[in-house]
C-alpha cells in the first residue's frame, strides 16, 4: 500500500459484519434443523422409536403349559411331569456355534449322540429363536461350571422345563403310550402357536389320542433383556392354561397282577367291564420303559429293543393278530342257533374226524378217538371240533362272516384305543381280491374252529366275550373314564356305531352262557381245574392256535425252535355268571393248551376283581364267606 493511503476501517468493519451473519445465520439454521429433528424424533416418531427400542430390550417368550395328569379309575397316578434342567442354545444369538459347542464339551459330559442329535435338530425347520436342547437332566455340578462360565457363552441357557415322567412305566407302556420330541412331520400339521415352547407331543396310546386334551393352551410374558439377551425380568405374563387331567378305567392294581400272572412269559391280557366298556387291563409282555423315549432314546437302548426276538416294543394286546382257535366257538354257537344251522337238542356222532364227504379229506378232533354223542352243551364243555365242523358247513360261510362282524370282529371297534388293529375276518370276496382263489368247503370247515385264515386280537376277543356277557348289548372299549375339569368324556369320545345284536330267541344267550359255564365248571369241562373251588360261576372256552413254522429268515437252536413252535393258549371268559363285572381275554405264546396255560391265568384275575380289587374300589362285593353268592 502507498505510504499515502490509509486502510478503510468502515470498509473492512462492514465485511465482517456480513461474514459474521452470515455465519450466524447459517448457525440458526443449522440448530434450528437440529431442533426440528430432534422434535420429529423425540415428539412426533416417539412411538415408533419407543416400540423399536422395546424390541431390543423387550422380548415376548411363550410358556408352555404343564401337561395334564393321568390318574387310573382309583386317582393312582400313571403319568406326571417332573422337572429337569437342560442346556440349550439359540443358534440366532451364539456367534459361532461350532466354537461353542466345543468349549461346552469339554465343560459337560456331552455324548457323540447328544452331537449329532443336536445338529439334527439344528438343520430341522423351527420357529425363530427356538431354543435347542443339547443335553437332558444336568446334574448340580454341571449347573454351577455353566453359571461360571455364563458370560463368555452368549446364547448357551440352562433351561428348567416340566418332562412326562411314568411311574410304572413298564406296566402302562403299552396302554398309556408316551411323549416324543416334536419331529419334523409333526410341525407341519400342529397349530404352531398353541404349540410355541413346547417340546413334546403324544406319539402313541392315550398320550397321542387325548394330545388336545392334555397339551393345554400357551401362554406369553414379556421379559426385558440385557445386550447379552438373558433375561433380566418379567414385565408382563399371561399364564398358560394347563391341559386337563385323565381318569382311566383302567385298575394299575389289575394291570400289575396281569403282569405277574404272565411271568416274564410273551403273551398278552385284556380285562373289560362289561356294563361300561371300560378297559380294566391291557397287559402286554414283555414291556419296555417309556421313559427312555420321552427326552430321546439312545442308540443301544433302541437296538436292544428292536433287536431283542421277545419284541418288546410290539403291542401284543393291540396288535397282535393270532387265530382265535376254540375261543370263537361261543360267538358260532350263537350265530349256528340263531341261524337255525342247529338246535339246542341237535346231536351228531363224533367218531374223531370229520369229513365233507365219504372220499374227501379227514378234518381231525382234537381228542383222536373222538367224542361219540355230542350236542351243543357238550360240544361247547369238551370243545369238540367235529360238532363245529359241521354247524359251519351247515351254516355256511356268508352266515359265519355275518354274525362274526357283529361281534366286531374284522374291525377296530374300539372308542379311544389308539394302533388297535381290525384281525382279518375272512370271506370269498377278500380271498378271491387278496389271493385269487376261490372260497372251498375246506376253508368253511377250518373257519368253524377259528382257524385257517382267521386272525383276531386280544382286544378283539375280550369285546366279544364282553358283549356275550351283556347278553347282546353293544358297549365299545374305551380307556376314558373321566375329565377332572368341567368337560365331559363324551365331547371327546367318538360315538358308538354298534347296534345291539338281537337273536330271533334272546334266550339263546343264557343258553350258551351257560354251555361257557360248564367249561370251567361241568365235570368234563376242559377248564374244570381252573374253575374248581371258586365261590362264584363263571363262564369261560379254553382255545389253542396252531403256529405252523417260523419266518424263512428266523434262525434258533434247536430247543429255541421247539418252544417258539408250541401251539399259543387261549382263553376267554367272564365273571360271575350273573350279571358279570369283568371279561377278559389270555393269550399266551406258544404257551401249549389253553386249559392248562390259559385258564388259571384268567382265574387268579376273576379272583383278585371280584374278591380281592372291586369291594375296596367300587364297593361291595362277592365275598368268599358271603353264602348267598353264586356256587358252581
Amino acid at each position: 500500500m502507498p505510504w499515502g493511503e490509509f486502510k478503510d476501517t468502515a470498509a473492512e468493519r462492514r465485511l465482517f459484519q456480513r461474514r459474521a451473519t452470515v455465519m450466524l445465520v447459517f448457525v440458526f439454521l443449522l440448530l434450528a434443523g437440529l431442533v426440528a429433528r430432534m422434535y420429529q424424533l423425540q415428539v412426533v416418531e416417539h412411538d415408533i422409536y419407543t416400540t423399536l427400542s422395546d424390541r431390543n430390550r423387550v422380548q415376548v417368550q411363550s410358556v408352555p403349559p404343564p401337561r395334564g395328569l393321568v390318574y387310573d379309575r382309583n386317582q393312582v397316578l400313571l403319568a406326571e411331569n417332573r422337572p429337569v434342567f437342560s442346556v440349550t442354545l439359540v443358534p440366532e444369538r451364539v456367534g459361532d456355534i461350532d466354537a461353542t459347542l466345543q468349549q461346552l464339551v469339554t465343560i459337560l459330559d456331552v455324548s457323540d449322540e447328544d452331537l449329532e442329535r443336536f445338529q439334527r435338530r439344528l438343520r430341522e425347520p423351527r420357529r425363530p429363536f427356538q431354543e435347542i436342547p443339547l443335553r437332558y437332566d444336568l446334574t448340580e455340578d454341571e449347573i454351577a461350571r455353566l453359571a461360571v462360565l455364563r458370560h463368555e457363552l452368549p446364547g448357551v441357557e440352562v433351561e428348567a422345563e416340566l418332562v412326562r415322567y411314568y411311574p410304572h412305566s413298564e406296566l402302562t407302556a403299552h396302554a398309556l403310550g408316551f411323549v416324543g420330541r416334536i419331529n419334523r412331520e409333526e410341525l407341519q400339521r400342529i397349530d404352531s402357536v398353541n404349540y410355541a415352547g413346547t417340546n413334546y407331543i403324544g406319539k402313541s396310546g392315550v398320550e397321542r389320542f387325548y394330545e388336545e386334551l392334555l397339551h393345554g393352551k400357551v401362554g406369553y410374558q414379556h421379559v426385558e433383556t440385557n445386550a447379552r439377551g438373558r433375561t433380566l425380568r418379567v414385565l408382563d405374563r399371561e399364564n398358560p392354561v394347563p391341559g386337563e387331567d385323565l381318569q382311566l378305567h383302567l385298575d394299575l392294581r389289575l394291570q400289575n397282577r396281569a403282569h405277574e400272572l404272565l411271568d416274564g412269559r410273551r403273551g398278552a391280557i385284556v380285562a373289560i367291564e362289561p356294563a361300561t366298556g371300560g378297559i380294566l387291563a391291557l397287559a402286554s409282555v414283555p414291556g419296555f420303559d417309556a421313559n427312555k423315549f420321552v427326552t430321546g432314546i439312545s442308540v443301544p437302548d433302541y437296538r436292544e429293543l428292536s433287536d431283542s426276538k421277545d419284541k418288546p416294543l410290539f403291542n401284543r394286546a393291540l396288535r397282535g393278530q393270532y387265530p382265535p382257535g376254540s375261543t370263537l366257538k361261543p360267538m358260532l354257537a350263537i350265530a349256528a342257533l340263531d341261524s337255525g344251522a342247529v338246535t339246542r337238542d341237535h346231536t351228531i356222532w363224533d367218531p374223531g374226524f370229520f369229513q365233507i364227504n365219504s372220499a374227501g379229506r379227514r378234518w381231525r378232533d382234537w381228542k383222536r378217538g373222538g367224542h361219540g354223542w355230542v350236542d351243543l352243551t357238550y360240544a361247547m364243555a369238551q370243545s369238540c371240533d367235529v360238532y363245529f365242523y359241521e354247524a359251519a358247513v351247515e351254516m355256511g360261510v356268508d352266515t359265519m362272516v355275518s354274525y362274526l362282524s357283529h361281534f366286531g370282529f374284522g374291525e377296530d371297534a374300539t372308542l379311544d384305543v389308539s394302533g388297535a388293529l381290525s384281525g382279518l375276518l375272512p370271506s370269498p370276496d377278500w380271498k378271491r381280491a387278496t389271493r385269487n382263489e376261490p372260497w372251498y368247503p375246506g376253508d368253511t370247515v377250518n373257519l368253524g374252529i377259528g382257524q385257517g385264515f382267521m386272525l383276531s386280537t386280544p382286544l378283539q376277543l375280550a369285546t366279544a366275550t364282553a358283549l356275550i356277557a351283556n347278553r347282546g348289548e353293544w358297549v365299545e372299549p374305551r380307556l376314558l373314564k373321566d375329565i377332572q375339569g368341567d368337560r365331559t368324556p363324551d365331547e371327546f369320545l367318538p360315538s358308538e356305531t354298534h347296534e345291539p345284536l338281537k337273536l330271533k330267541d334272546p334266550d339263546n344267550w343264557e343258553y350258551i352262557a351257560d354251555a361257557m359255564a360248564e367249561v370251567m365248571h361241568g365235570v368234563k369241562g376242559t377248564a374244570r381245574g381252573a374253575g374248581r373251588g371258586a365261590p362264584y360261576r363263571m363262564a369261560g372256552k379254553t382255545g389253542t392256535a396252531q403256529v405252523f413254522s417260523l419266518a424263512e429268515d428266523e434262525e434258533y437252536d434247536a430247543e429255541e425252535v421247539r418252544e417258539r413252535l408250541r401251539d399259543h393258549a387261549l382263553f376267554v371268559g367272564f365273571a360271575p355268571l350273573k350279571n358279570p363285572q369283568i371279561a377278559v381275554a389270555v393269550i399266551v405264546e406258544n404257551g401249549g393248551g389253553g386249559s392248562s396255560t390259559a385258564a388259571p391265568v384268567a382265574r387268579e384275575l376273576f379272583d383278585a376283581w371280584l374278591l380281592e380289587f372291586s369291594a375296596v374300589a367300587d364297593g361291595p362285593s362277592i365275598s368268599k364267606a358271603d353264602p348267598t353268592s353264586e356256587a358252581p
